[in-house]
């Protein structure tokens, strides 16, 4: 799972996924509709590698959040983003016990629901192959010792 080549893009509903990149844009590919466009420099775009969720310690990666929503949910899509806000917010208190409720709001969480289940729609998570990977970088150091 590579999300710093999912895209989000403000004033753009859904993902987008780096198709290319030109000399001042990136061309994208819409999760949604599979439609391709060039986005422009000066559009504020966000890798989902570089987002975190405040907490009441440490901000979590949206990786590790998703990863809570994997593991509890069995790999299978959440809630729908539409639900009540009450809803939301109980729902991400159980992936998510110790974020920020006075900083993550409403709108945020329904964000982070949508981009899950669209992921998890189109086979964009993939989390075993981070924890083959650790054991595979500590055989070549324990060889070494």
């Amino acid at each position: 799972m590579d999300l710093s080549k999912i895209l989000s893009i403000a004033g753009k509903n859904g993902l987008f996924k780096v198709v290319s990149q030109g000399k001042n844009t990136v061309i994208v590919e819409s999760l949604n509709d599979n439609k391709r466009f060039p986005a422009f420099g000066h559009e504020k775009m966000s890798s989902l590698k570089e987002i975190s969720v405040f907490t009441t310690g440490e901000d979590i990666p949206l990786t590790d959040v998703f990863k809570a929503f994997f593991d509890k949910l069995e790999g299978k899509p959440a809630i729908d983003h539409k639900s009540d806000n009450n809803t939301l917010k109980k729902f991400f208190l159980e992936m998510v016990p110790d974020f920020d409720q006075d900083r993550v709001y409403v709108s945020d969480i329904k964000k982070m629901i949508n981009w899950y289940n669209s992921l998890i729609e189109h086979n964009l998570l993939d989390f075993s192959e981070e924890t083959a990977e650790p054991a595979a970088e500590e055989a070549p150091a324990e060889e070494t010792k």
